[in-house]
């Protein structure tokens, strides 16, 4: 029996040693890895960030408010009628933005005059 236990008490303190030089190892490797970001962080530019900072504030307002809208037209979706009615207006705004401003050329002119011109604008 006493046997049984200096085994026991053996495999139990190689195990707790095991796990020591574990949690050492993982110290020494944190340390170093830490070490690293830091060094890295130090060569960044920060007088940059603020442009990435606003183009990741952008990008993450678009995201937010694509997940919101899908929620929306997702609960929207699940009553009975609603999704046929939202495509028929849609189909009658089409219809009658088309009617009101491709009917005649110098409407489409006058169409293509400002599609033009905010293309002007907006890329240069």
């Amino acid at each position: 029996m006493s046997d049984v236990s200096t085994e026991a008490q053996e495999a139990v303190d190689q195990a707790t040693e095991a796990v020591n030089d574990a949690g050492f190892d993982f110290q020494q490797r944190y340390g170093e890895v830490i070490g690293k970001v830091n060094e890295t962080l130090d060569k960044v530019d920060w007088g940059q960030m603020g442009k990435v900072g606003k183009a990741a504030g952008i990008l993450l307002a678009v995201i937010v408010a694509q997940i919101l809208i899908k929620g929306v037209l997702d609960t929207i979706n699940l009553l009975p009628i609603v999704p046929g009615l939202l495509e028929l207006l849609g189909l009658v705004v089409v219809g009658k933005w088309s009617w009101d401003n491709l009917t005649t050329s110098e409407k489409r002119a006058a169409v293509v005059d400002k599609v033009q011109t905010l293309k002007k604008e907006y890329l240069g």
